[in-house]
Order: C-alpha cells, then sequence, then structure tokens
C-alpha cells in the first residue's frame, strides 16, 4: 500500500463545506481509515444536491444525445458508427481530464479547479450546438469531456474528504439517488427536444444545464480540502502518487472491476438507441420511457445498497452479488440477441437491460467506496484514476457495439458478457475478499 502523507482530521474537511451549508462539530483526530461520525460530517442539504448534481454531468452530457443520434446520422450524412464516435470523444475526454484535474485538485484544493473546468464545459457545449460536420462535433465533443471531468473527479474526491468506509459508501448511494435522476429525465428532455427542435437544440439545452449548475456551483458549494492537507508537489510527485496507488494490488483490483462494469454499462447506452429502435422500431420517446425506468431500475438498487445493505453485509459480499448479476444478465441477453430463444420482441430484451441496469446501483457505488477507503491521502489521484481507467475501457466498448451494423444485437450482448467477465476476474483474483478482511468496511454497530 503506498504511503499515506499528513492528514487531518475528517472534521476539518466537513468545516470547510459548513460555509455553505452546516456546521460541523470538530473531533480528535483519528487514524484512517476508521469509523465514521454521521454528526461530525453530516453536509448541508445543499452541498448533496450540488455533489449529486456534478455526479449528474455525464449522465446528462450522454444520455439526453442518446434519442437524437439515428437523427445526427442522417443531418451530418455520417454513417452510425461515425456518429457513435461522439460518444466515444466525450468519454475518452472525461477519462483523459481526470488525470489532470484530479491530481490538481489535491495540490491547489477542489473549488479553482472545478470552477474553471465547468466554465469551459459551457462553452464547449454551446459550441458543439454550431458544429457542421460530423468531424467537428467528435472534436468538441472531446472538449466538452475534457472540462467536464473536473465535475466527476473533484465531487468523488469531495466524498472521501468527507466520509470514511460505510459512511462513504452510502453517501455515493445517496449521490447515485440525485444523479441517477439524470439517466431517467435527460432521454425523456432529449426526446422531448426533438419534437420542437433538432439535435442541435439537446445542446443548448446542455448547454443551460451547465451554466445553471456552475452558478449554484460556485456560490453555494465551500472547500473541502484545507491548505494543510494539499500536496506541495509538481507534476512528478503526481506521478509518483499514481504510482504507488497502482502498484496497491487491491485498489488496482477494484478499480478495474470498476472499469470494466463501467463498460458493460456504457456498451448499453451506446448501443441502445440502434437496438431499441432500428432493431425493435421503437419511437424516440417510448426509447426513452425504457431509459428512464432502467434508471429507475439503477437508482432503486442503490437505495436497497445504502439503507439496507451497507453496514449489515460487507462491502465485499454486496459487490460479488452485483457482478454476479451482471453476468447473468449479460448471458441472456447474449442468447436472446443470438436467436437461443427464438424470436424475442422489445419486451424480453427491455427486461434483460434492466435487470442489467439496476445491477449498477450496487456495483459502482461500493466499487469506488472499497477503493476510495485505501487512498484518504490522495483521493484527488485517486479518484482520477477511478474515472479514467472507467471512462478510458467504456471508450473502448462503445465503438465495439457497432461493428457489426445497425441490423443486430449481438456485438452489444458479447461486449456485455466479456467486460463482466473481466470485471469478476479483476475483482476475484487482484481484491481476494475472502483474504483481505482488512479491507472490508466496518459493520455498523
Amino acid at each position: 500500500m503506498p504511503e499515506r502523507g499528513p492528514t487531518t482530521p475528517p472534521s476539518s474537511a466537513a468545516a470547510a463545506v459548513s460555509t455553505a451549508s452546516s456546521t460541523a462539530s470538530s473531533t480528535p483526530p483519528a487514524p484512517s481509515p476508521a469509523p465514521s461520525t454521521p454528526a461530525a460530517r453530516r453536509t448541508g442539504l445543499l452541498v448533496t444536491f450540488i455533489l449529486g448534481g456534478l455526479s449528474a454531468l455525464p449522465p446528462l452530457s450522454m444520455d439526453m444525445y442518446l434519442p437524437a443520434l439515428p437523427e445526427v446520422t442522417t443531418a451530418l450524412s455520417s454513417p452510425a458508427a461515425t456518429i457513435q464516435l461522439t460518444l466515444t470523444a466525450c468519454l475518452a475526454g472525461m477519462a483523459l481530464g481526470q488525470l489532470v484535474i484530479g491530481p490538481m485538485s489535491d495540490k491547489w484544493g477542489r473549488k479553482r479547479p472545478l470552477l474553471i473546468g465547468m466554465i469551459a464545459y459551457v462553452l464547449a457545449t454551446a459550441v458543439c450546438a454550431l458544429a457542421p460536420t460530423a468531424g467537428l462535433l467528435i472534436a468538441f465533443r472531446l472538449i466538452q469531456g475534457l472540462a467536464g471531468a473536473a465535475a466527476i473527479v473533484i465531487a468523488r474526491a469531495m466524498v472521501r474528504d468527507l466520509y470514511d468506509g460505510v459512511e462513504m459508501a452510502r453517501f455515493f448511494s445517496t449521490l447515485m439517488l440525485i444523479s441517477g435522476v439524470a439517466p431517467i429525465v435527460a432521454p425523456l428532455i432529449g426526446g422531448q427536444v426533438l419534437r420542437f427542435s433538432d439535435w442541435r437544440g439537446v445542446f443548448l439545452v446542455l448547454t443551460g444545464v451547465g451554466a445553471l449548475l456552475t452558478v449554484v456551483m460556485w456560490r453555494g458549494l465551500g472547500e473541502t480540502l484545507p491548505p494543510e492537507r494539499r500536496h506541495t508537489g509538481g507534476v512528478g510527485a503526481a506521478l509518483r502518487t499514481m504510482r504507488g496507488l497502482l502498484a496497491d494490488r487491491v485498489f488496482a483490483g477494484y478499480m478495474l472491476a470498476g472499469g470494466f462494469a463501467f463498460a458493460t454499462l456504457f456498451a448499453y447506452i451506446s448501443a441502445s438507441p440502434f437496438v431499441i429502435q432500428e432493431i425493435y422500431g421503437a419511437s424516440p420517446q417510448t426509447f426513452s420511457l425504457l431509459f428512464g425506468l432502467n434508471s429507475v431500475g439503477l437508482i432503486a438498487a442503490g437505495q436497497i445498497n445504502g439503507k439496507l445493505l451497507v453496514g449489515r453485509v460487507s462491502l465485499d459480499k454486496v459487490l460479488a452479488g452485483g457482478l454476479a448479476v451482471i453476468t447473468v444478465a449479460s448471458v441472456a441477453l447474449l442468447l436472446m440477441s443470438t436467436g437461443a430463444f427464438g424470436r424475442v420482441g422489445l419486451v424480453p430484451i427491455s427486461a434483460g437491460l434492466f435487470v442489467l441496469m439496476s445491477a449498477m446501483g450496487v456495483v459502482l457505488p461500493n466499487t469506488n467506496a472499497l477503493a476510495l477507503t485505501r487512498t484518504p491521502h490522495a483521493a484527488g489521484s485517486a479518484s482520477a484514476l477511478l474515472g479514467t481507467s472507467s471512462f478510458l475501457v467504456g471508450a473502448v466498448a462503445s465503438p465495439l457495439v457497432g461493428i457489426a451494423g445497425e441490423d443486430t444485437a449481438v456485438p452489444m450482448a458479447v461486449v456485455q458478457l466479456v467486460c463482466a467477465l473481466l470485471s469478476v476476474a479483476c475483482f476475484a483474483a487482484m481484491c481476494r475478499p475472502w483474504r483481505q478482511a482488512e479491507v472490508a468496511a466496518p459493520k455498523a454497530p
């Protein structure tokens, strides 16, 4: 495990937030990880919603645009595989941006890099609405992703500033309740925007959402990383910190397990507009409703995780169960898409996707919590590695789902199953939860 730098009591981070939320009481220093003290660390409702909104930026940027993908292929006279690269570019930008912004936030604090990134995101999104060609749209989606990475990586690091162990897992589940609304409303909004405008209108709405979130964040979010906890090194120190994190086999195992699970999710996000609309004949509005229903499943599973499972069952056991469900759902989708059960309609395919999406509500918060529990000394860098691995693997999975054209769902199902199996393999071989009792989150009294 990498060597830890100087730390301060968790209440110091909470006190930094209190300028925008509630007052945090002081607690004596304690080694980390340690059992959390919710009363001392409770954030205000406004801060919780801001962090949830920042976490919702990726699904907003992706999912609001999904119903418009078939229209964009026609409007820009480009094949589906090329237009899917607009998703890949945004995803790759979010992955690479986190590698830069995460260490920056460890050195300069969380708020300043976040504000700069959000302003750049708004400008890039506005330019996307004006792009005349697929090439330019791909380029500006890359810039949009690079800028939007600040919201993802810093929101996750702020949670680590404030919480440990079980409480961190619970707070991640709370954020999923908030940010999980985005996949529900985003395609619905996108589908409705297409009733009155073309695909460019979707980016104009995203510009407005980003601007509103930037203003609220600037006015209502305080700093969570006090100066005494910041790193003073430059690029070399940041690289050494990341190298040390990657040398931690258990941290790397959780990182890869979460990354491959996210790729399973993103294979669905990238392929479902064509699978649901082109193969099964659903309208953009029907697709939006189905996508929203799947997101409801993800939110419900996240709340079951946070309210019922965390603190009663070890995080490793809950994570293992979630990965098993994802794998079974992927096998079922592959069998249905290859015709093993005969010709199936929209309902069975939608049911399989619903189960897969719901299981993500258990897998994603727990991989984040288990990994970040090991890294209180470098939350920004650790958050960057977690996000980058997920988004890079997702960016690779995105074009693979379209390699056989738009008339079959088999590539989507194959990519999902391969990624699910890789996630299980990384969890079992690297994390070795049956031999790593010291990394399991403490149970609630």
